[in-house]
C-alpha cells in the first residue's frame, strides 16, 4: 500500500508531494516534522505511536489501518480532539458507494421480510476478520436495524443449528489466494433477493481516494471525519 499511495500521489493532479516515508524501526517524529499529513496504512498496534507523534508534530491524518480495539478507537477519537483525523475502512469511491446503499436499503427493507448476510473475502495475508469494510457494512446494518453486533450477527455456521433466526445478520469471511477485497450484502425474502457486491481488482482505487483524503484534509479543524465527508456523501 505505501508503494500505491506514492504511484497515486504522484499522478495526481496536480500531483501530491511526497516528502518523507517511514518503515519499523525508523525515526517517525522526523519524518512527520517534514510533512503537512500522514497516510496511514500498517498494523492496529502501531496507531497510538502514530498518533502521539502526529499531535506533537500538529500532523493531520488519513488512517486506512483496520483491526483496531475498543480501546485504539478511543486512542483515535481522543487524538481529533487535537488534530483533524480522516479515520475509514475503505478509500474506495465504489465502496463508500457501497456503504451509502447498504444504508438505504437496509432503511427500506429491514431485517424482518428479508434476512440479511454479508460476506467478504480477501488475500491471504490478512490478518484481521470480519474486514474493517465488512465491520463498517455490519455497523451499518445495525444502526439502521436496531440490532446489536454483540447480540445479532452469527459469524458464520455450523452443526444442526436449526432454523435461520429471524433478525440476525450473517457474517462470512473467506481467505485466499491475492483478492484484493470482495464484499457483498445480500438481503433475501421470499420470491426476491437483493445483493450489493464491490469488487476491488487493484490497491490503487484505495490509494488514489487516500491521497484525496488527504488533499480535502488540508485546511479542516481538528475533528474526526471518513470518507463520507470527502466525498459528501453525508
Amino acid at each position: 500500500m505505501g508503494q500505491a499511495v506514492m504511484a497515486a500521489a504522484a499522478a495526481a493532479d496536480p500531483p501530491v508531494p511526497v516528502v518523507a516515508t517511514h518503515d519499523a524501526g525508523e525515526d517517525l517524529v522526523a519524518a512527520m516534522e517534514l510533512a503537512t499529513c500522514v497516510i496511514d496504512f500498517t498494523i492496529h498496534r502501531f496507531t497510538v505511536e502514530l498518533l502521539d507523534a502526529a499531535r506533537a508534530t500538529g500532523t493531520r491524518v488519513v488512517m486506512g489501518t483496520t483491526g483496531h480495539s475498543d480501546e485504539e478507537r478511543a486512542a483515535i477519537a481522543n487524538a481529533a480532539q487535537d488534530i483533524p483525523i480522516v479515520y475509514a475502512p475503505n478509500f474506495s469511491v465504489g465502496v463508500n458507494t457501497l456503504f451509502w446503499l447498504t444504508q438505504h436499503a437496509a432503511r427500506i427493507l429491514g431485517n424482518q421480510q428479508f434476512d440479511i448476510e454479508v460476506s467478504e473475502m480477501h488475500h491471504r495475508h490478512k490478518i484481521d476478520a470480519p474486514s474493517g469494510t465488512a465491520r463498517r457494512l455490519l455497523e451499518i446494518l445495525n444502526q439502521e436495524t436496531h440490532t446489536s453486533y454483540e447480540q445479532d450477527v452469527i459469524h458464520g455456521r455450523f452443526g444442526n443449528i436449526g432454523p435461520r433466526p429471524v433478525g440476525k445478520i450473517g457474517m462470512h469471511t473467506l481467505r485466499g489466494g491475492d483478492v484484493v477485497g470482495d464484499h457483498t450484502v445480500m438481503f433475501a425474502g421470499e420470491g426476491e433477493r437483493i445483493e450489493l457486491t464491490h469488487k476491488a481488482s487493484s490497491r490503487m482505487t484505495f490509494a488514489t481516494g487516500a491521497v484525496r483524503a488527504a488533499v480535502w484534509l488540508a485546511g479542516m479543524p481538528a475533528g474526526l471525519y471518513d470518507m463520507q465527508d470527502v466525498l459528501g456523501l453525508k
